[in-house]
This record gives structure tokens, C-alpha cells and sequence, in this order.
């Protein structure tokens, strides 16, 4: 038994993100009861190396609008990457969530057999179908992203869990 295109993008993507957001409402609340400059969390990092929290949660929603227009056949929402408050990473939340359910079902399934590419120029990469190209590269990076963003938080000590990860399903 195989699933949609749809089934393996929308809901997930719903579900997660709205996670996501809760979470940064968490962090918010939690910067604002202890005193903590809300830059300080947006600004964290796991490791020298890595992207801030900030950086994180863009990705996120990159690969969430980005899998969903590449497999409809559209195009790519372009965002301006400035973030630098809680409020405007979730109103990008927000404006992914539209976008994706902007989308038609049949249009997203449409895009299960067809090649896909991601990026251009010497960085892209090309998938021989759109099932390949969301279970082995779009959704495995959405969830990294995702992951690293709450893991960032939580070793911060904003008290989050593996229910506020999850979300309602």
C-alpha cells in the first residue's frame, strides 16, 4: 500500500510546524518571565558551527513550502530571510502554512513520478522522481532543521518536551 504525495506532505508539515510554533511561543514566554533578551534564544546555537535558532526555523519552512511547491510544479515562495523577532518567525509559520494549503492535493500528487531538482548551478541536485526526492532529502533536512531548532531551545532551558516536539495529530 502505497500513500499520496499529499498524505506524506500536508498534514506532516501542518502538524510540525504548528509544533514548531508553539514551541517558539514557549521560548517567547519563557524569555519574558526570566528576563532574558529574546535575542539571546533567537541567536543560539547548538555548536559554533551551526546556524542560529533564527536560521533554523527559516530552513524549516523552506523545505516545507519548497518540497510542497516542487512537487505541485510551482513555484517556490522566495522570503527574505529577516527574521529577528519571535513574532516574525511566526507569522513566516503562518505564511507557509497558507501557501501549503493554497496548494491542490492532485497538483502535489502530480509530482510523484516526476523529476524533481532543488537548487541550481553547481549546487543542484537532481531526483529521478518526487517520492525520491521528499523521503530522501526534503523531509529528512524539514526534520533536521526542525529537531536542531527545538534541541537549540530546550538546551536553553526553555521547558519543552517531547509532546510540544510532536504537536496534535
Amino acid at each position: 500500500m502505497s500513500i499520496s504525495m499529499t498524505t506524506a506532505t500536508v498534514p506532516v508539515f501542518r502538524q510540525m510546524l504548528g509544533s514548531l510554533a508553539a514551541v517558539l511561543e514557549k521560548a517567547e514566554a519563557h524569555a519574558q518571565e526570566h528576563r532574558i533578551e529574546p535575542d539571546a534564544l533567537l541567536q543560539a546555537r547548538l555548536y559554533p558551527d551551526m546556524f542560529p535558532l533564527v536560521r533554523q526555523v527559516q530552513i524549516a519552512t523552506d523545505f516545507a513550502k519548497g518540497a510542497t511547491a516542487r512537487l505541485a510544479g510551482v513555484e517556490v515562495p522566495s522570503y527574505d530571510d529577516n527574521e529577528t523577532s519571535f513574532s516574525q518567525l511566526q507569522q513566516r509559520i503562518t505564511k507557509t502554512l497558507g501557501f501549503i494549503d493554497s496548494v491542490a492535493p492532485a497538483d502535489i500528487d502530480a509530482g510523484q513520478q516526476r523529476p524533481i531538482t532543488h537548487g541550481a548551478g553547481e549546487r543542484a541536485r537532481h531526483f529521478e522522481n518526487g517520492e525520491r526526492y521528499l523521503t530522501r532529502f526534503a523531509l529528512p533536512n524539514f526534520y533536521f532543521h526542525l529537531t536542531t531548532a527545538y534541541a537549540i531551545l530546550r538546551h536553553n532551558g526553555v521547558p519543552i518536551g517531547k509532546k510540544d516536539y510532536i504537536g496534535s495529530f
